[in-house]
């Protein structure tokens, strides 16, 4: 069963927002999608008309299961019905235990465990000894780092640089470093944009900067993916796309490599930064 509502707000975010609290739900278990983004008209265009949304959550069916209980409530009739105890008799069909001796299928965790090796070397990177160029510009971004922290009144935190083939990541640690990941880790992407526009600079070759706070990183992209997983599998039962809220690029990527091939499912995206969003989009044959 959906349960939804039309909502509206000077944006989009706001409309969203107003749309949850209506439905007496956080914002992140409803699903929305947009129908008019906030635009003037009226006559010459004087009135400022709000953003509206379609605000939905589906709420599990559990009615149908409680009506099937009474029915079972008649089963102590059968009792009276001492035919069936010879049906009881009838363990020959038990004794068969023939099919029990096919353990042969126990080999096949063999190829299981071969994809999982796999994974696991390609989701642990190998760090590296940096030259010493990319040492000096990961020492200027940690110093630069270090200032930013400061400014926003931190003191207790440790920062601890990581050299890796791809790129160098900056891990951040401390009671108080929850602050510098921000709503959906905004601010912390603040930073590392920040931080890899002061090292790279006029420079011919670029380093690529990281900045992590508390692992944050690895488990917004966790999420992500079960977030990914949770709306296919809505959009295949419902054959109706959905609408995620605004990512950045990254986390739109997460997102596309998670449902690539998802089978009935394609996703694309839409808008212009910041508010570029992700549609997962139902697709009959898709990666079949």
């Amino acid at each position: 069963m959906i349960k939804e509502i039309i909502a509206t707000g000077v944006d989009a975010n706001a409309a969203i927002e107003s749309g949850a609290l209506l439905l007496g739900l956080p914002r992140d278990e409803v699903q929305f999608e947009i129908i008019d983004l906030p635009r003037k008209g009226g006559f010459l265009g004087l009135k400022k008309l709000p953003a509206k949304v379609r605000v939905w959550v589906e709420l599990p069916d559990e009615k149908p299961a409680r009506s099937e209980k009474p029915r079972r409530q008649e089963a102590p009739r059968r009792e009276n019905k001492p035919p069936k105890a010879e049906r009881a008799e009838k363990p020959v069909k038990a004794e068969k235990p023939v099919k029990a001796e096919k353990p042969a299928k126990t080999e096949k965790p063999e190829k299981s465990e071969k994809p999982r090796a796999i994974e696991e070397e390609k989701v642990a990177p190998v760090e590296i000894e940096p030259t010493e160029e990319v040492r000096a510009k990961v020492e200027k971004a940690a110093a630069y780092v270090t200032e930013i922290l400061k400014a926003m009144g931190l003191t207790d935190f440790t920062l601890t640089p990581r050299y890796y083939e791809e790129n160098v990541r900056l891990q951040l640690a401390g009671e108080q470093i929850g602050g510098v990941i921000g709503r959906r880790g905004e601010t912390l992407d603040a930073i590392q944009q920040l931080t890899g526009y002061a090292v790279n600079h006029g420079q011919s070759k670029r380093v690529r900067i990281h900045v992590d706070a508390e692992g944050y990183r690895a488990k917004r992209e966790e999420s992500l993916v079960r977030l990914a997983q949770k709306v296919a599998g809505k959009v295949v039962k419902y054959r109706r796309n959905v609408t995620l809220e605004p990512m950045n690029a990254y986390e739109r990527h997460v997102i596309h490599t998670a449902l690539q091939e998802t089978p009935d499912i394609t996703t694309y995206s839409i808008g212009t930064e910041p508010n570029r969003r992700t549609v997962v989009a139902y697709s009959r044959g898709e990666h079949r």
